[in-house]
């Protein structure tokens, strides 16, 4: 089972804020009233959430649901670090969050974390969660993970009590090829998060873009998978329109560089 460093946050401990996490929850929303139960239902279609940490793969693995036709998404579930306003470990704005799920024409629903945050909290949160989703009617939670076992595990462990099912649309896609993929076809992300300790400084706030996969050394994954760097979506397929950012400041914390973008108002 992961450590507790591992299951506590978005993608890992909230007071971490930047390694890889496991989940997303939503306990209020924002970005408009969910409505669980749409026009012209179809039982036989399952309406599920997407586990939203503001970054590439999350954003992909709603584009790909999107295009089928036995699944509904309702919603986008987050969790933010209350004490600084932002997607844990991505570091991304809460304004800059709602402007994605207002893109994506979806309500966004947010557990604010407190920091630190502990497992139990966390914990404690994602079952109330599920609880409140399963009596709406939700069937499942996907997420964007690519190749982590021990990340997959927790999180089908954590469900399987619940009765949502795990969805996870982008599991073992190369990612060499899936990074490529998602260029070609229009998503647009800038990266908001370096782990100091695999990448330069210097790949803070740069374009997720073919030069930025040319110059990564062999051993980066091309999707930032091992918690190398995180990204912040800002246009793409599963977007009604892009979103205007306006780069900030980039800072050093705890091992990490942070690249801050505000929406352009």
């Amino acid at each position: 089972m992961p450590s507790a460093s591992r299951i506590t946050g978005s993608r890992l401990a909230a007071q971490d804020i930047p390694k890889k996490t496991i989940g997303h929850v939503g306990l209020r929303q924002t970005a408009g009233k969910a409505s669980f139960v749409s026009a012209g239902y179809d039982a036989r279609v399952k309406r599920v959430l997407v586990s939203w940490s503001s970054g590439k793969d999350s954003a992909w693995t709603l584009h790909l649901l999107r295009q089928r036709t036995d699944y509904e998404v309702i919603g986008l579930l987050t969790t933010v670090n209350s004490q600084f306003g932002r997607v844990a470990m991505h570091g991304t704005r809460q304004s800059v969050l709602e402007a994605q799920a207002n893109a994506a024409e979806l309500p966004l629903w947010i557990v604010p974390l407190p920091w630190p945050c502990s497992n139990e909290i966390y914990e404690t949160r994602m079952r109330e969660v599920c609880q409140r989703a399963v009596d709406a009617g939700v069937a499942g939670v996907a997420f964007g993970d690519l190749f982590l076992r021990d990340i997959r595990s927790y999180r089908e462990a954590q469900l399987k009590p619940t009765g949502l099912e795990p969805l996870f649309p982008v599991w073992e896609q190369p990612t060499a090829a899936l990074a490529r993929e998602m260029i070609r076809a229009g998503l647009r992300a800038r990266l908001t998060c370096v782990d100091l300790k695999q990448l330069s400084a210097s790949f803070a706030g740069r374009e997720f873009e073919t030069e930025l996969l040319n110059d990564l050394a062999p051993e980066i994954d091309p999707c930032g998978e091992r918690g190398e760097f995180h990204t912040c979506v800002y246009a793409g397929p599963m977007f009604k329109a892009p979103i205007a950012l306006e780069p900030g400041d980039t800072i050093m914390r705890d091992g990490f560089a942070y690249a801050d973008f505000r929406v352009t108002e």
